[in-house]
């Protein structure tokens, strides 16, 4: 790509100062749309793009703000700043590095809802990027770039940080609206969905950090010129967080339909230590596992084509992992993280992970036999469709998916 998108701060040195971002042009599309553009046109715009959530789900955008109950107010929108899947760590760049395109994006999504409030929901550990934020906010603020009456215009704003307690379950965006009410992190039963009924009780859109980013550049230079890039199923640009056995890992801006091929060897330098790659986990720690054949190298990275694997594309934070690990040892970091994390709601996701973790140490540890890599995929289709949020469907994708495609790495342990 000649020029990113998203991280423009490795084009545009010194983005992340209020006076270069509007030299460069930014706010005036956030000016634009308030002075010049009605809500709903807004919204068609983004609509029409395909601009997808990045957060993990893919959900339209745009389809997700026509959602909003007009009947009810006020109206809200949250950005989902969490961000705590294992492998994911491009909104932290986003938000350190490019902070005001992110923060534009939400003022122009806000307008779209009819929103006068927003809220920036961090994650507990990003306190020194929510007080950033703060500082962000502040200059919007004192710049006329937020506040009453915005632009000459009857449109109000006021955006705020929130910060969680590092709660993995805070990703969800209803168990993240309960968490910025002052409660317990925990999903709500569902429906009603947010935007009919969400913070406070009132219509509110959820937006991952990476999606909102998008917004101003979509409505710059329009849907036509967003849907260019990409693949039919999945317009425009993603940051893949690319990690584990390579030799470049780190956050690459590139279009959807790249394959896993060019991410990993041209992007990431390839496999580090000259070993050769096993497996491919395409969406963090809630990701199936891919055995890493030359077909899935070459299957492009988009939504529709990375289902062909069986497996999901989700936040794209692709972990390689090469074949000096056995998938056992990746069953055990992954089962131990999601029973840490499970918030204890649903009963099959807080029971069916604790025994996960114990059957999977077993194993592991060459103390298990071929009864319990049987008794480990029975535990984990228990949990499958049973719960409240996507968490405990997360815990298991690598469980059944390890097993059932790596079925070596398990026999060698349980025949030791």
């Amino acid at each position: 790509m000649a020029e990113h998108v998203l991280l423009r701060h490795r084009d545009i040195p010194d983005i992340n100062q209020l006076d270069v971002y509007q030299k460069d042009g930014g706010f005036e599309m956030f000016k634009k749309a308030v002075t010049a553009m009605k809500p709903e046109e807004v919204t068609d715009i983004v609509k029409a793009s395909g601009l997808r959530g990045r957060g993990g789900a893919g959900f339209p955008t745009g389809v997700k703000w026509t959602f909003m109950d007009n009947k009810n107010w006020p109206h809200y929108v949250v950005a989902n700043a969490d961000e705590s899947e294992p492998g994911t760590f491009k909104d932290r760049e986003i938000m350190e590095s490019n902070p005001f395109q992110f923060l534009e994006g939400v003022a122009i999504s806000s307008y779209a809802v009819g929103a006068n409030a927003a809220y920036v929901y961090c994650r507990g550990e990003f306190w020194q990027v929510a007080h950033y934020l703060d500082e962000k906010i502040a200059e919007m603020e004192t710049a006329g770039l937020l506040g009453d009456k915005l632009f000459g215009s009857d449109y109000s704003l006021r955006i705020y940080t929130h910060l969680g307690a590092g709660a993995y379950i805070c990703g969800e965006e209803t168990a993240l609206l309960e968490s910025l009410e002052g409660k317990r992190g925990q999903p709500r039963l569902r429906p009603p969905f947010p935007p009919s009924f969400g913070l406070y009780g009132k219509p509110t859109v959820v937006n991952n950090v990476e999606t909102l980013t998008n917004v101003p550049k979509i409505i710059e230079n329009g849907s036509d010129w967003y849907k260019s890039m990409g693949t039919e199923d999945t317009a425009g640009v993603k940051i893949f967080s690319l990690s584990g056995c390579v030799n470049k890992p780190g956050n690459y801006e590139l279009p959807f339909g790249t394959t896993f091929r060019e991410l990993i060897y041209e992007h990431g330098g390839g496999i580090a230590n000259g070993n050769k790659i096993k497996a491919i986990m395409a969406a963090g720690a809630s990701s199936a596992m891919i055995v890493a054949t030359d077909e899935a190298l070459d299957t492009p990275m988009d939504y529709a084509s990375v289902r062909t694997l069986k497996a999901d594309l989700g936040s794209a934070s692709v972990i390689v992992i090469d074949d000096s690990f056995s998938i056992d040892w990746v069953l055990n970091k992954t089962i131990h993280f999601f029973k840490h994390e499970s918030c204890g709601k649903c009963t099959p996701c807080r029971e069916g992970n604790y025994w996960m973790s114990h059957i999977i140490e077993r194993i592991h540890h060459g103390e298990g036999s071929s009864f319990d890599v049987e008794l480990l995929t029975k535990v984990a289709y228990q949990i499958q469709n049973k719960c409240l949020c996507a968490l405990g469907e997360f815990s298991l994708q690598a469980v059944v998916s390890g097993i059932e495609r790596f079925p070596q790495d398990f026999e060698a342990k349980v025949n030791l």
